[in-house]
């Protein structure tokens, strides 16, 4: 692909999402593997401010590994870093030293180009009014059920966790979001049930047409009928337990731009009216469990409900 077409993606991306400002100094870290977005992304950042850095190492083993500790140092000591990476920093002490010494962070983790221009070609404030919508219906809820005709029927309680929101809008010291962006999410107590992926979930990528059966009680994943996802959190489980097992993550897409599932983890969750579980860690997310995996299941046909109200959801027109 000619690197000139993700220019416009990456305009989006350092001037719309993370308003780089002259004054401003920006890290761009990314790996061997996703170069040619890096670079793009440093090229529009240069042109903002002369205080830029340009910061490339081996793909990491796993997503949530830490990156090197001079990876770390620049996205510590950087107003905005944008991270476009084959194995994802979201779930990283560095990301949160990062967001908490008052960096604005854009993770953009398995990002590839056709992902990259499909996911930035967006209007990212209307999105975040989808976001809003969304935060609206849920966020004062004490239990959240989920179900779907493919079979999904889980419950989860809130309590004191907060629910958020990754719009693409990263203006503010310390926030940060994934690009492409479009959900609201929070990491739960507890849930209970079973919940049914139909849409993308790794290693498999988009499912056409397979399913995958999780069974839920006290917050933990107690059966997963795929061989491959269940050797996935089995090896978790050898290095943290139980903890590999934890329901992480219940989120709700709210992208509209993204009209059909691609089979990338990245976009596909964000995807209007759908909804992504994930199992594994959650600390980054309001959640206590760090765990060396972070997965997401895609649910394509969900209803939510808000003790017992129906959620409206964003959806394509």
């Amino acid at each position: 692909m000619d690197n000139s077409s993700l220019r416009a993606p990456a305009e989006t991306a350092v001037k719309q999402c993370l308003n780089l400002q002259p004054d401003e100094s920006c890290a761009v870290v990314t790996d061997d593997q996703r170069n040619s977005i890096g670079e793009a992304l440093y090229r529009v950042a240069t042109e903002i401010t002369d205080d830029s850095v340009f910061v490339r190492y081996p793909p990491g083993e796993q997503h949530g590994a830490e990156p090197p500790a001079p990876v770390a140092g620049a996205m510590k000591t950087a107003d905005v870093v944008l991270a476009p990476t084959t194995k994802s920093l979201s779930h990283t002490e560095a990301r949160t030293d990062a967001n908490e010494a008052g960096a604005r962070v854009a993770t953009l983790p398995g990002i590839s180009e056709g992902v990259f221009l499909m996911g930035l070609d967006a209007d990212y404030h209307r999105i975040e009014q989808h976001c809003e919508d969304v935060l609206a219906q849920v966020e004062d809820a004490e239990e959240i059920r989920v179900t779907s005709l493919q079979g999904t029927d889980i419950t989860f309680g809130i309590g004191a966790r907060e629910w958020h929101m990754d719009t693409g809008i990263v203006h503010e010291a310390g926030e940060m979001s994934n690009l492409p962006a479009g959900e609201v999410f929070l990491a739960p107590e507890t849930a209970d049930g079973t919940f049914v992926v139909d849409g993308t979930m790794r290693p498999h990528g988009k499912l056409d047409g397979k399913r995958l059966t999780f069974e839920v009680e006290d917050g933990y994943v107690t059966d997963i009928d795929d061989p491959d996802i269940r050797a996935q959190v089995e090896d978790a489980a050898e290095e943290v337990g139980q903890d590999a097992y934890n329901l992480a993550e219940l989120g709700i897409g709210t992208n509209v731009a993204v009209t059909e599932l691609v089979g990338s983890v990245l976009l596909d969750e964000k995807a209007g009216g759908t909804v992504h579980i994930a199992i594994g860690d959650d600390h980054a997310m309001g959640g206590d469990v760090h765990a060396p995996i972070h997965l997401d299941g895609i649910l394509t046909e969900p209803t939510v409900y808000a003790d017992g109200e129906e959620v409206e959801l964003p959806r394509v027109k």
